[in-house]
């Protein structure tokens, strides 16, 4: 999955120009409960403000608040100019990228501005990874690293018509194990389905269903 594919385009997005008084930044963050917003002048993104940004800057100055936000603008304070990713960038990509701000710019290579990733649209991508919104039986086991052995579990979820709702792995750097997480529809089947899979030498850690 790509960026695109989730990524929230401009014209859904607030925005700040440079010359945005910050009293007029704080209304809009205010308003519609967001914490902070992409600063863009004429297409380009320039970087971040939020309230944190705004507060530190303010408390960083001798200005008086009234002063203070209505003289001076987003340009005079603008930061994170370079928390952005591009369209074409995986998905992935995002998650080192949420240090302390709760959304990332997405542009294309010369910094046109075409929306943004939040932490929640984030977080959800991983609930439908895992199928967390759906209810079924949860399978954790281990498997030693060799070739095949996917299509082996295939095989088995097959010959028992399982319905698969999500299937991820860890410890991709482990030469031994492999850890799998396989979550599927509860059915009759779930005991001989289990035992099938230790037979076939997979380590079943826990079963559990949701």
């Amino acid at each position: 999955m790509f960026v695109k594919g989730i990524m929230k385009p401009a014209h859904r997005c607030f925005t700040a120009g440079l010359d945005t008084p910050l009293n007029d930044v704080l209304h809009t963050l205010n308003q519609h409960d967001i914490q902070g917003m992409p600063v863009v002048d004429k297409g380009i993104f320039q970087g971040m403000i939020s309230r944190q940004v705004i507060y530190k800057t303010f408390f960083e100055s001798s200005m008086e608040k009234e002063v203070f936000l209505n003289e001076k603008k987003v340009g005079d304070i603008v930061s994170y100019q370079g928390y952005y990713v591009t369209e074409d960038d995986v998905f992935e990509q995002t998650l080192t990228t949420f240090k302390g701000f709760p959304i990332i710019a997405v542009v294309k290579e010369n910094k046109q501005f075409l929306g943004i990733v939040s932490r929640y649209d984030v977080i959800e991508q991983f609930e439908s990874a895992f199928g967390m919104n759906r209810s079924g039986v949860r399978i954790a086991f281990t498997s030693e690293e060799s070739e095949g052995r996917i299509a082996r579990l295939a095989e088995i979820v097959k010959q028992y018509h399982e319905n698969v709702i999500s299937l991820a792995t860890f410890d991709e750097t482990d030469k031994l194990a492999r850890r799998i997480v396989l979550k599927i529809e509860k059915t009759p089947n779930i005991e001989k389905f289990v035992r099938k899979l230790e037979r076939s030498g997979f380590r079943v850690l826990d079963v559990k269903e949701d």
